[in-house]
């Protein structure tokens, strides 16, 4: 594969997987607590559940504003990066004290800990090979 030709498959993937974080933000963002269903509802916490789905919507669109340029991008790449693992390693810690959640929830811990942090290491390396890499 060409460096090219990587750096735009690179692009596709971000802009795919972007869809996970904008989407589900902008969910939470307008149906709140409500949209997951389950137990009794809170205005504390549907206000706390829609704060955090505007951050992840933010995040999402972030991640998205990489894709111009993406070889340039390293350092906002990383620090995003670094935002959603450690919002994985939270989940998982609830994972561990309050037991096993759905199945979304584990899709979610899956691209936290795993897609996001490859994704990273792929931008590092396409960035590295256009020779535009950040530290």
């Amino acid at each position: 594969m060409t460096d090219e030709a990587e750096r735009r498959a690179l692009q596709r993937v971000v802009a795919v997987a972007g869809i996970v974080p904008v989407a589900g933000g902008l969910y939470g963002v307008l149906f709140g607590q409500a949209g997951i269903g389950g137990g009794a509802f809170d205005v504390s916490t549907d206000s706390h559940f829609r704060y955090l789905s505007g951050l992840l919507l933010g995040i999402g669109l972030l991640f998205w504003s990489t894709i111009p340029g993406i070889e340039t991008k390293t350092s906002l790449f990383r620090f995003l990066t670094m935002i959603v693992v450690l919002g994985g390693l939270a989940r998982l810690l609830g994972l561990w004290l309050t037991g096993v959640p759905s199945l979304v929830m584990l899709a979610a811990l899956g691209m936290e800990l795993v897609v996001t942090p490859l994704l990273c290491l792929w931008q590092i390396r396409v960035a590295n090979r256009a020779g535009a890499a950040v530290l």
